[in-house]
């Protein structure tokens, strides 16, 4: 793995860019947001991810950055998606405040001052943009509304567009949070689980693709459904799994075994009386009550396991602490 190492300088505002084949728009892109930022006197650094492009995107960032100490470049060896270019942009960004943004152009610079005051004057943890007039066919429209709308449900955050790529964070946002898979489109739900609560909204002017064609596909929104469910399992029962198996193996059990004694009770009760029963066996309830004790003990035991690990694991007891007070620095 190659290095350029360049001098530091104060940044107010990290902007990171993923990026996939578009080498025709980064020249045009990576100039607008040197104008907007420039015009309102904001020090600035823009960090493109090249996730893998086949196409000449990697020169023409060395050339970029070769010409504006501003621009900086990272490549990865392949594609790894946008969630794997967000999170390493993150880590990279030295901001006060970071932006993300689509290198397409669909996305205007003529955003960031704004979106960036409301982070630093209006105090938000999170700012998404929302795309109120979009230029995309309804192919992606309509599986987006239904997306959103399953979002907002689930997570209880009112936006209306989770999947924008135009969004501003204050910087302890993205140091305390991990993005993998396809969970860039829950960057709002885990900050929220993660205790950053100050979520606003933006509208934002949505442009035409100029250049190159969409990476999207309707498989990215099964992965992402499928993100969602583990992002909302994992955030609320990471800490205690056995919250999660253990009441699911009690219920089963407890079903299980109540149905169990009603069919013994009534056989001895028919049998006190004379009457014809059936064995107990011999009825498929029998065996459905059966099948309800085996997995009740079964999620229990799976609720000890889970617990176990979790006490075991390395990342245990790392809770955010957003401020100390008269502690020693370490």
């Amino acid at each position: 793995m190659s290095k350029k190492n360049v001098k530091s300088f104060p940044v107010e505002l990290s902007i990171v860019i993923p990026l996939l084949n578009e080498e025709e728009s980064l020249p045009e892109l990576t100039s607008w947001i040197g104008r907007v930022l420039q015009a309102h006197g904001l020090s600035y650094e823009v960090i493109l991810i090249d996730d893998g492009s086949t196409d000449n995107s990697w020169e023409v960032i060395e050339e970029l950055a070769a010409a504006d100490v501003h621009i900086r470049g990272i490549r990865f060896n392949r594609n790894y998606g946008k969630s794997a270019a967000l999170d390493t942009g993150f880590r990279a960004a030295e901001g006060r405040v970071v932006c993300t943004m689509d290198a397409d152009l669909q996305d205007s610079p003529e955003e960031l001052p704004e979106l960036y005051r409301l982070i630093t004057e209006e105090r938000y943890d999170l700012i998404s943009g929302w795309k109120k007039k979009r230029f995309d066919p309804l192919s992606k429209t309509i599986p987006t509304k239904l997306f959103n709308g399953v979002t907002r449900w689930i997570s209880g955050i009112q936006l209306h567009d989770f999947n924008c790529g135009l969004k501003a964070y204050d910087s302890r946002v993205v140091k305390s949070i991990e993005v993998y898979g396809e969970m860039h489109r829950y960057i709002p739900v885990i900050a929220k689980w993660a205790g950053f609560r100050r979520i606003g909204e933006k509208a934002v002017h949505h442009q035409e693709r100029k250049y190159g064609t969409t990476k999207f596909g309707l498989e990215r929104f099964v992965y992402g459904f499928l993100d969602l469910m583990s992002i909302t399992f994992v955030s609320r029962f990471r800490r205690r799994p056995m919250h999660f198996f253990g009441s699911m193996g009690v219920l089963s059990f407890f079903l299980g075994a109540i149905i169990t004694l009603w069919l013994v009770g009534e056989k001895v009760w028919l049998a006190a009386h004379n009457l014809r029963a059936r064995d107990v066996t011999d009825q498929p309830l029998f065996f459905l009550a059966l099948v309800a004790v085996i997995v009740g003990v079964q999620l229990f035991l799976t609720g000890f396991l889970a617990e176990l690990t979790s006490l075991n694991g390395r990342r245990k007891n790392q809770y955010l602490v957003r401020e100390t007070l008269n502690l020693p620095t370490s």
